[in-house]
């Protein structure tokens, strides 16, 4: 990943896809940019946007993330390189968005777990993404799929059981 000719740019789009340097957690960096993300969401949580608006941010930055993702990949001719973790950022705002705006500790520690498990398991379509899309968009929407599914199921703890 190293290469003297990194632009300004370049070093912000690492930055990001790194998760703020989370990604290079010796240990576990998916879970390290998970933990990270929750900050985020507390952010966004503070600022009480409009579902409709939050799921617009999610879906932008997922199309964006994509995008950079590929090309990052190419550049350094890696594929879903354990450092690139934008996804699990991505992922989790998709967990939540199922509860939103609801934020506790019950409620961010069953997205946070939930969200680490189905992206461990990778139910289909989750592991088609992951194993059979080559693109950048391989690496960013098996989390995302993965969010769906722990969304699914943090919907129905909190609808049908009261579990926050």
């Amino acid at each position: 990943m190293k290469d003297q000719n990194n632009t300004f740019l370049d070093k912000l789009t690492i930055g990001y896809l790194a998760w703020f340097k989370t990604g290079y957690s010796p240990f576990a960096p998916g879970t390290m940019g998970s933990l990270a993300t929750i900050p985020l969401i507390y952010l966004f949580y503070l600022l009480n946007l409009n579902i409709l608006y939050f799921v617009l941010i999610i879906i932008v930055a997922t199309i964006i993330t994509c995008i950079i993702t590929d090309k990052v990949q190419k550049k350094f001719n890696v594929h879903d390189p354990s450092w690139i973790v934008a996804d699990e950022v991505l992922g989790m705002l998709v967990t939540w968005t199922f509860v939103y705006p609801t934020f506790n500790w019950v409620s961010i520690s069953l997205v946070f777990g939930l969200f680490r498990v189905f992206d461990i398991v990778k139910i289909w379509p989750a592991s088609f993404f992951d194993k059979k899309v080559h693109h950048g968009s391989g690496t960013i929407l098996d989390d995302i799929v993965s969010g769906i599914y722990a969304g699914i199921i943090c919907l129905v703890l909190q609808k049908y059981f009261n579990i926050f």
